[in-house]
């Protein structure tokens, strides 16, 4: 008697439809930016009717949410020595900003758009404000910290991914690690000011 098998269920043709356009959409809005980017040429890149997105994702905002959705996999930090807690956070960013061209699209449509700005804030807020509690002596001061390590990896990730200064995308990863690492600790660790 052969055993009963389950055979798990195929695939079904909304999944891929559904992968076609987040994929469609991510690159496009990387490269037009949320503001030039179309439903049109969104659904035209994933070889789909325009109103299978509607369908799908409601309007441009939702469609965005969608393909942006982004977990930064924070590390964490109460596993590393506390006065190391600032390289460990910058390796981690350096590593994310340069595996997830998503991070990077959204940092490019938060810059010029509302809804983007939201999706960058509400990302940093749900996942760096808790790495930030591991580590900050006084627990009034979290947010403040918080936003003040933020304006840190933000500010390398434009000037570095975005921007493309020349100066800032010659430094190598060592070389970041070495100059931002102390400020970062600094903004985590460090007594109040």
């Amino acid at each position: 008697m052969t055993p009963n098998r389950t055979t798990p269920p195929a695939p079904r043709r909304s999944d891929a439809t559904r992968t076609a356009i987040l994929d469609a959409a991510r690159e496009r809005f990387a490269a037009d930016g949320y503001e030039r980017a179309t439903i049109r040429a969104i659904a035209k890149d994933a070889k789909i009717d325009p109103s299978m997105v509607m369908r799908y994702y409601g309007n441009k905002e939702g469609l965005f949410a969608a393909a942006v959705a982004v977990d930064l996999h924070m590390p964490d930090l109460s596993a590393l020595p506390r006065e190391e807690a600032g390289r460990g956070l910058v390796t981690h960013f350096l590593t994310q900003w340069e595996e997830n061209e998503v991070l990077t699209a959204l940092l490019r449509v938060g810059i010029t758009n509302t809804s983007g700005a939201e999706r960058m804030q509400a990302i940093f807020r749900e996942q760096v404000l808790p790495v930030a509690r591991v580590t900050c002596p006084d627990p009034e001061q979290v947010p403040a910290r918080a936003a003040l390590v933020s304006t840190q990896l933000l500010g390398l990730a434009l000037t570095r991914y975005v921007l493309r200064i020349p100066s800032a995308e010659q430094l190598t990863r060592e070389e970041i690690v070495a100059w931002l690492a102390p400020t970062i600790q600094r903004y985590l660790t460090a007594p109040n000011p």
